[in-house]
């Protein structure tokens, strides 16, 4: 696929197994209008259901279930092909209306997975907190704006830890992504993977995941 993939407009489907994501390529007297919504099996991109768009306000979508989503702005949507194992909501829209473009998807998605949002900004952004072990908080800084620093698009995020029982206080203004999963502390920086553990007022055992810088373009068939 030539085109853009809209991240922050996507979800997986709980058991991991499907993927709703929502694309642009600008062709758009194409079937797909230039801009559409799928649903693949991961990790490939060919469509199990297919709705075009037409233009980049709304689209993506949100997993209700293993089998049930909800697509974002539906009502813009034309279906082109649809699953016989997949079910559409038509009333399963996130209690939280966030706009026309990624906010909407993106911040139900954080609320959805346990991220309690703040009702006032911080440092000019969206706040978003996780209460983890230890008296750590992870905190999600999700800034929109134009005019973003270099290498960031006009919708990005930092992070922060604070430890309540030590005052401690760890900015990480250069995580792309941060969650905690499986009992620890994982991120995103400079194209890898990262994890560590928390402890008294720092992190322990910092290693890497994986690397990602070395990954080439590979055109690989989905098996479906």
């Amino acid at each position: 696929m030539h085109g853009r993939i809209y991240e922050r407009r996507c979800d997986l489907s709980p058991n991991g197994k499907l993927f709703i994501y929502f694309a642009m390529n600008g062709r758009w007297k194409s079937e797909t209008k230039g801009a559409w919504t799928a649903i693949s099996r991961v990790p490939y991109l060919k469509a199990v259901s297919l709705f075009a768009k037409g233009d980049c306000w709304h689209g993506g979508g949100l997993f209700l279930s293993n089998r049930e989503f909800w697509l974002n702005g539906g009502t813009g949507h034309t279906e082109l092909r649809a699953a016989t194992d997949l079910h559409r909501s038509a009333d399963g829209h996130p209690p939280q209306y966030f706009g026309g473009e990624c906010l909407n998807v993106y911040y139900n998605r954080l609320q959805r997975d346990g991220w309690i949002m703040g009702k006032e900004e911080h440092q000019g952004a969206a706040l978003f907190e996780k209460k983890l072990v230890k008296s750590w908080t992870l905190r999600k800084l999700a800034y929109s704006e134009i005019g973003a620093p270099p290498g960031r698009g006009c919708y990005w995020d930092a992070h922060e830890l604070r430890q309540e029982s030590t005052g401690a206080f760890l900015g990480f203004p250069e995580w792309e992504w941060a969650d905690y999963v499986d009992g620890r502390l994982v991120w995103a920086i400079n194209g890898q993977l990262r994890v560590a553990r928390l402890g008294r007022g720092t992190l322990v055992g910092e290693k890497l995941l994986h690397d990602f810088n070395d990954m080439k373009f590979e055109a690989i068939q989905a098996p479906y």
